[in-house]
């Protein structure tokens, strides 16, 4: 890819000075856990988004997206939101060194990459922190790699128009080959643990179902959960989330919870014990139990949180009927998108085999079925 791109660089715009990789992430254990101040487990993978760029002498932003085939440029001092939907991924990140007191030179870029769209991969952080990464190098501006992380999840938040957290963003550009992070979201203190790959994969399968309701489901389930600790403060006024509460507390002034806001307080909380779980587990290199955390998390987006949809649902039953599938669960907001599948390598063709066998998309197609790896976060890639 990163040679594609120099290539057609070179056609438009001449030598390039700086080629930068960006990955996509995954996300583990630890769903709907990030805006409770809780515990996330993400990593970053082996696909992701490429630029290649270089300084110009015309005063312009040029760039051009290998994959849509398309070009967008604009002059230094008249940086503003495009009704090109691509372009402001871009256009928000060079806005954030700006609002910073930063002159930005003039400068081209071509990009690209192999992130399936749709999939939950992260691509449009991917975009943003691999833009991020290349404009401090190429100005030499010396920013720390967390500011680079806040810089590009302001530049989703003000130009795309998304109120993200700051997971994606993070597990992109901190990530590392053969190790997950496990990322505390209250201080973003954050723990490596190590991900075995020699015998075992990772592997999303798309539904084929768009997150149609995954939005505005979203924005429900943040309210029933500040409305759990709204409840839960007038007996114990320490607890500030859901992080500080217990499952006996919940337990104790269950009466008191409605039922549908009792349901959403016990999967925060268990799913937090299961991120522990999983981790201590990946100490001791114990897929099974891994494995099992994961199983357990789907069930309780599925039953407690309510998020899952039957084609999720489906996708994890039938790997759980293939022998060598430690674990499954939906991975995302919810509502569609994809399971991850921790695999016994040997187990990969049973897998396949059962998936496109007993799955069809809405459409009646097989689904997609992506290989993935955990590799390193955003850097330099050196010729």
């Amino acid at each position: 890819m990163i040679q594609k791109l120099e290539h057609v660089f070179e056609e438009r715009f001449g030598k390039a000075s700086i080629k930068v990789q960006s990955p996509g992430r995954i996300n583990l254990i630890g769903e709907h856990t990030d805006y409770n101040d809780g515990f996330v487990l993400p990593a970053s993978v082996d696909l992701g988004t490429y630029f290649v760029c270089a300084p110009n002498d015309v005063n312009k932003f040029r760039f051009f997206s290998y994959n849509l085939d398309d070009k967008y440029e604009t002059h230094v001092d008249k940086l503003e939101r495009s009704n090109k939907g691509w372009a402001n991924f871009l256009l928000g990140v060079i806005a954030q060194f700006i609002n910073a007191g930063k002159k930005v030179h003039g400068f081209d870029c071509v990009f690209g990459g192999n992130i399936p769209m749709g999939a939950g991969l992260s691509s449009s952080a991917s975009i943003e922190t691999g833009l991020a990464y290349a404009i401090n190098q190429m100005e030499q501006f010396n920013y720390s790699l967390i500011n680079l992380v806040k810089f590009s999840q302001k530049a989703e938040h003000e130009y795309s128009g998304v109120q993200c957290g700051i997971i994606d963003q993070f597990a992109v550009m901190f990530g590392r080959d053969d190790q997950v992070i496990k990322l505390d979201t209250r201080n973003l203190n954050v723990k490596y643990y190590p991900f075995e790959q020699r015998n075992h994969m990772l592997a999303l399968v798309n539904t084929g179902v768009k997150h149609e309701l995954a939005g505005s489901e979203y924005n429900v389930r943040r309210r029933e959960c500040e409305n759990g600790v709204a409840m839960l403060q007038e007996h114990d006024p320490t607890i500030q989330s859901l992080r500080d509460a217990s499952l006996e507390i919940i337990e104790k002034f269950k009466e008191e919870l409605l039922p549908v806001i009792y349901k959403r307080c016990r999967y925060v909380i268990e799913e937090n014990m299961r991120v522990e779980k999983a981790c201590e587990a990946l100490t001791k290199n114990d897929p099974d139990t891994f494995g099992q955390q994961m199983y357990a998390s789907h069930e309780g987006l599925k039953n407690l949180y309510e998020v899952s949809s039957d084609e999720l649902n489906t996708l994890v039953e039938l790997a759980k009927q293939v022998k060598g599938v430690k674990g499954a669960r939906m991975m995302g907001g919810g509502f569609g998108g994809c399971t991850i599948n921790l695999i016994k390598k040997e187990a990969f063709g049973r897998f396949e085999e059962t998936i496109n066998k007993n799955y069809k998309t809405p459409e009646g197609n097989p689904p997609q079925i992506i290989k993935i790896n955990i590799s390193k976060g955003t850097h330099i890639v050196n010729d």
